[in-house]
C-alpha cells in the first residue's frame, strides 16, 4: 500500500488534536466553537434549504397525473 506523507501528516496531527481534548467529540467542537467566537469573523448558519418553487407548489397542490397514453 503506499503512503502518502501529506495524509500521514494529517493523520498524526488530528490524533495530537484529539488527544489534546480528551478524544472527547464535544469538547473538541467546543473549541472550534470558541475559536471561531474569538477569531472575529463573521460566520453564517444557513439553517433548512427552503424548497424550490416547483418543489413547493407540487408539495402544496397535488395536481392531475398523467399517465402514458391517457
Amino acid at each position: 500500500m503506499f503512503e502518502d506523507p501529506i495524509v500521514e501528516e494529517v493523520r498524526r496531527y488530528r490524533k495530537e488534536h484529539a488527544a489534546k481534548y480528551g478524544n472527547d467529540i464535544h469538547r473538541i467542537f467546543e473549541a472550534f466553537r470558541e475559536q471561531e467566537r474569538h477569531s472575529g469573523h463573521d460566520f453564517l448558519n444557513p439553517g433548512p434549504k427552503p424548497l424550490s418553487k416547483h418543489m413547493a407548489c407540487v408539495a402544496e397542490e397535488p395536481g392531475e397525473y398523467k399517465t402514458k397514453g391517457g
